[in-house]
């Protein structure tokens, strides 16, 4: 077995904070065979970017369904606010602070931030480029006790060396090292790990298909399938069809004038009104129906485990500006809550739910130690260190109170500052590297974060903050450094332009979108040609 090399000091030091579970308490009730695990991972999919996570606008019914018969976290945490770190620490059990990815892989680091011409006070802290193959994963976990492991879709926890088959994969359609689709959503896929299929077929789609065929290929033994969609990662690109739909609704639902809010570094989308995005969701939430109908089809729907998450949350500044998180603030990228929620479900056929919500704050690293424990199977604490098993809630008990935490010492590419967070209960610190300041929110009563109460709460402050940099420091975690040549004057002229130029030249794409004629291409991305 492989194992890390600080699991047993590190989880008796952070005993107090997070839960290291050393043994199974109690066995809980699994089908008399091995019950099968679908994990479906979305990408810069937002907290409220499905209809059953209250979005008026995009409409998600298989998503909803899987919502409807299993337990939604309202409370869904990714382990970090952008894609990379969380998607380490969903197969690892363990925070980006310990497995060291706490960036995405391939964003520039120390002093080549310069490049990016912000002139901003730090230089981004360096991060680990691949996940360890010393750790046991998940896929590893359940493939040690029998199971056949598949994956399809997007990695971007490594290149060779570190793929999905170097990390408990027997089978890998589409992992790479990229993390956003190279061809767009309609093959040809410029894809190394995935053969292009007929001009014009759909990603999402094809993903979905081929996750079905390795299900129908192994339905007689127990299997781990991992369904990690590119989407809705920009470019968002969708079909005429279903653009024309959303613009239609987003017209009935009434136009606002502007669409973006100035941030602190970045333009900030105010609406979900993208018609394009709104088709990309729908194309993926299709992709999802594919697979549960075949479930189904297939005899297996009673015997496998479903869990559909995101990786951070949705993009409403940067990237393709897709979406709005509102009433949570900010979006991927960021350390508040728009940026950290993702949506959470997990599905257990065979369990009669007493509750279909939870409002426990729940995170990436618990899925690891859940499913095992609610397949049968034993744990693993000293590798998924950062999680708990939430295996108790389906049976209507309560689960251990622990902090979350979350490192990010950069700055994101969607205006995202380098920060630390603790959580703990209702409350929440922000901990800011630029000039160390600490923000503190009540989330029971605050989710918007629009009331600092640092200076009424002085104490709480400083217990979280110590808290919070005894686990970071017994980590080794890293820090972002001063950047000597920083300047207000260059700072301010950046920012002066992103608000002079950026900000219209976004209003005017958006209500482009929302045109009656708008047709970005002649073929629009083979949509005409699109095979389901």
């Amino acid at each position: 077995m492989k194992h890390s090399s600080k699991a047993f000091l590190t989880c008796l030091f952070i005993s107090s904070l997070f839960s290291c579970k050393s043994e199974q308490k109690k066995a809980y009730q699994t089908p008399e065979k091995a019950p099968n695990v679908l994990l479906i991972i979305a990408d810069d999919l937002g907290a409220h970017d499905l209809s059953t996570t209250q979005s008026n606008y995009y409409e998600t019914p298989n998503i909803d369904q899987i919502a409807a018969n299993g337990i939604q976290f309202d409370q869904g945490y990714a382990s970090c606010q952008v894609c990379s770190p969380s998607r380490a620490s969903i197969m690892s059990g363990k925070s980006p602070a310990r497995h060291g990815i706490t960036d995405w892989i391939g964003a520039a680091e120390g002093e080549k931030w310069r490049k990016q011409k912000r002139h901003n006070k730090l230089l981004p802290a360096f991060y680990e480029h691949q996940l360890d193959t010393s750790y046991i994963t998940m896929p590893e976990a359940f493939k040690e006790h029998g199971y056949t492991t598949f994956f399809a879709g997007k990695w971007h926890v490594g290149g060779q060396g570190s793929l999905p088959e170097d990390h408990g994969f027997d089978i890998n359609k589409g992992g790479f090292h990229a993390g956003s689709p190279r061809g767009g959503y309609f093959s040809p896929y410029k894809n190394p790990k995935l053969e292009d299929g007929p001009e014009g077929e759909n990603l999402s789609m094809r993903l979905a298909n081929e996750t079905v065929e390795f299900m129908a290929n192994h339905k007689d033994k127990p299997f781990f399938a991992c369904l990690s969609f590119y989407a809705v990662h920009g470019p968002i690109q969708t079909t005429e069809e279903k653009w024309r739909k959303y613009r239609d609704k987003a017209v009935a639902n009434g136009i606002e004038e502007e669409g973006y809010e100035m941030g602190k570094f970045m333009p900030i989308r105010q609406y979900q009104d993208n018609p394009v995005y709104a088709g990309l969701v729908e194309s993926m939430d299709d992709a999802v129906g594919r697979v549960m109908n075949s479930l189904k089809e297939l005899g297996l729907d009673e015997n496998t485990i479903v869990v559909f998450t995101g990786d951070n949350g949705g993009v409403s500044a940067g990237d393709a500006f897709s979406t709005s998180n509102l009433p949570l603030k900010g979006g991927k990228g960021y350390q508040f809550e728009g940026g950290l929620r993702t949506p959470y479900i997990i599905k257990v056929p065979w369990l009669k739910h007493q509750k279909k919500r939870s409002d426990v704050p729940v995170t990436h690293t618990d899925f690891y130690p859940t499913l095992l424990e609610l397949s049968g199977l034993p744990l693993y604490p000293d590798q998924h260190q950062d999680g708990i098993s939430l295996a108790p809630l389906f049976h209507d008990e309560t689960v251990e109170n622990r902090s979350i935490v979350w490192h990010y010492p950069h700055y994101g590419n969607q205006g995202g500052e380098p920060s630390s967070v603790i959580r703990s209960g209702k409350w929440k610190l922000i901990h800011y590297y630029e000039d160390n300041r600490e923000e503190l929110y009540n989330l029971e009563l605050d989710e918007q974060e629009a009331h600092n109460l640092a200076t009424e709460y002085p104490n709480i402050v400083k217990n979280l903050s110590d808290s919070l940099f005894t686990y970071l420091n017994e980590l080794g975690a890293k820090y972002p450094e001063k950047d000597d040549t920083w300047t207000l004057a260059k700072e301010e002229a950046h920012l002066n332009k992103v608000k002079m130029k950026k900000m219209p030249a976004l209003e005017k794409k958006r209500m482009e979108m929302l045109g009656d004629d708008f047709k970005p291409n002649d073929d629009w991305w083979g949509s005409q040609r699109i095979i389901d």
